[in-house]
């Protein structure tokens, strides 16, 4: 695959977006590992009866893929952080990346179709062009990603007794408000049960993510031109965090100073889409979702919600502490905000929307997503460093760090790199103190957690307060422009530095590099760094292995395994059957990772499998 020289990305890119922070740039996704990579193809999707009107989405699914009943492709991302200022929670994301998360293109920078999103049949055979059929949907350019080419465009087809027929289009642009399209559908070639919509957008390959978002789409008879107004209330962008400044820590981190790390207030975001004022009556709930503990319920809170405008919703935070986890084992914070009824015609799927605070055995300031990729413009005889600014309430024991790597052309899987810790660093009258430093680490891009964890080699005592932790490139070597993970959704200090030039200086970009402590003996993903592992609470037989393995946990609890391959790729997925048995022969020969979840955690690190 073609290897653009730094300098020359780092010129379009300043070029095309202006994203020029001193020595450290901002880059579009190569990957998403967010993105299941198991394809249900156009075949397997497909319905054998048609959907009657009115058809509607506004993509409130808490899956990554589009809903089977209304569509017939999964090439589109259905998320709730590429998007800005959303008219519902949800939205459909067409970018450069196909189903599996990965470039349509890997070496030709041109323009060329990317993803679709196509419906599932539509029977319009028992209408006519004069029921006053109408298509509404809501598109956003750039979103939180980069922005499309002028070159490059979202277009909408609509499906023929025999062909797809272009019926609307619009050029890239940068980001701007969701903006309505409605188009009537007047032509009697669409009257038939076979009528599908199809979403399409055209990608500048390679050097850019090309983003568009998609919301709210709807089918329906008996509309006109001006039917534009939506009488639905809903949630739109994340409520905030629970904690005031981490996103994620261990509960007993928490608990040692809970007044300090406990946000004042949770807030949450409600939009009225209608032309009309309401009363919303919204509530939060709140429960330790582990042992189902209750721990708040905040009910009978009215709001007087203007027209077409969206209203910060404010709940003062909850002091109850459920009972203690096991050290370093999780506990999470169910917070569910709903809307009761506001009237017969208010959408349902959108009246609630969830916020789980996460405590397990790292430090976080990111939400597990990335929407854009990070890297240092290395001197050449010098090394590039970051470091990430933390602080502990009691002492702790450091075994770990988890990266999320944004993926380059071509990988980076043969760069190396070192993991370095600090009590303090050279910055604002501070002085360097490295206190652990691991070295010849290579990068690995894993969609377990979507990060990759390495284990130290040996535990490094913290006591409380302030530490740093961060990586090392060398000088005089292939190992520059690694690319990391960005949550640009972070608000609030990003607690980054770098160093390029022998000098620390404060990180300019906005977002969260997510780069995460790991504490204790539990680690969330693979570890790359280590030899043969055995997990404590479950097993791996026989290894190496032809056709079938088994797996046992020790646990009475569903169990979801991957088997995942060192590019980070996964496999294979599913329920562990109560047997405990894997078919594995339809993979190739060869080494792969094994992870067990249970209700989404892993119990243990993963176990190597070798595939003979």
């Amino acid at each position: 695959m073609l290897k653009l020289p730094v300098a020359f990305i780092v010129t379009l890119l300043v070029m095309h977006t202006g994203k020029l922070c001193a020595q450290e740039y901002l880059l579009p996704l190569k990957d998403n590992p967010v993105v299941d990579v198991v394809d249900k193809t156009d075949k397997k999707a497909r319905k054998t009866t048609a959907i009657s009107l009115p058809f509607f989405e506004d993509f409130t699914t808490y899956s990554v893929k589009p809903d089977e009943a209304k569509w017939v492709d999964n090439k589109v991302y259905i998320n709730n952080t590429m998007c800005v200022n959303p008219i519902s929670r949800g939205v459909a994301t067409f970018d450069a990346l196909n189903q599996f998360g990965l470039p349509y293109e890997a070496v030709n920078s041109n323009s060329k179709y990317a993803d679709s999103l196509t419906s599932q049949r539509i029977d319009l055979s028992t209408h006519v062009p004069s029921d006053s059929i109408y298509l509404s949907f809501f598109y956003q350019p750039q979103g939180n990603g980069f922005y499309p080419e002028p070159e490059d465009s979202l277009m909408l087809f609509m499906r023929t007794t025999n062909a797809w027929t272009l019926v609307w289009s619009t050029p890239g642009n940068t980001l701007q408000p969701f903006k309505q399209v409605i188009l009537p559908v007047t032509d009697s070639n669409y009257f038939h049960d076979g009528f599908q919509i199809r979403f399409v957008n055209k990608a500048t390959m390679v050097l850019n993510d090309d983003v568009w978002n998609v919301d709210y789409i709807k089918l329906d008879a008996n509309r006109g031109i001006n039917d534009t107004a939506i009488n639905d209330v809903a949630y739109t962008i994340q409520p905030t965090s629970f904690l005031s400044d981490y996103t994620s820590m261990p509960f007993h981190q928490y608990k040692a100073d809970a007044n300090t790390e406990r946000a004042v207030n949770m807030e949450a975001y409600i939009r009225n889409n209608g032309t009309t004022g309401n009363n919303v009556n919204h509530n939060l709930v709140a429960k330790e979702v582990i042992s189902n503990s209750n721990l708040s319920s905040n009910t009978g809170n009215n709001l007087a919600l203007s027209a077409n405008n969206t209203s910060t919703v404010s709940f003062t935070n909850y002091t109850t502490l459920p009972a203690a986890p096991q050290k370093n084992h999780p506990s999470i914070f169910e917070n569910k905000y709903y809307i009761e009824s506001v009237s017969a015609n208010d959408r349902k799927e959108n009246d609630t929307i969830v916020h789980n605070q996460i405590f397990h055995n790292y430090l976080a300031y990111d939400d597990g997503t990335a929407e854009k990729s990070y890297f240092l413009n290395q001197f050449p005889t010098l090394p590039g460093k970051t470091a990430i600014e933390y602080h502990l309430n009691e002492p702790d024991t450091l075994n770990g760090i988890s990266i999320y790597f944004g993926r380059q052309l071509p990988l980076a899987t043969n760069k190396y790199f070192s993991v370095a810790v600090y009590s303090d660093i050279a910055f604002n009258g501070g002085t360097e103190k490295l206190i652990f430093q691991e070295d010849f680490l290579n990068p690995v891009y894993s969609v377990v957690n979507h990060m990759w964890t390495y284990k130290f080699n040996k535990p490094v005592p913290l006591p409380a307060g302030t530490f740093y932790i961060g990586t090392i490139q060398p000088a005089l070597s292939s190992s520059d422009s690694l690319y990391f993970g960005v949550d640009v959704n972070r608000v609030g200090a990003n607690h980054l530095y770098y160093n390029v030039l022998n000098t620390w200086q404060s990180s300019n970009i906005t977002g969260a590099l997510m780069i995460r402590p790991v504490f204790g003996t539990v680690f969330p993903s693979a570890v790359a760094n280590t030899g043969e592992t055995k997990g404590g609470n479950w097993s791996l037989t026989p290894n190496p292995a032809t056709d079938i393995v088994t797996v046992k946990v020790n646990s009475d609890r569903e169990k979801h395994y991957e088997i995942v391959d060192v590019q980070g790729r996964v496999m294979m997925r599913g329920v562990l059957r109560s047997d405990g048995k894997i078919q594995i022969g339809g993979l190739h020969s060869g080494m792969y990772f094994v992870h067990i979840t249970i209700e989404g955690l892993e119990p243990e690190q993963p176990q190597k499998l070798i595939k003979i």
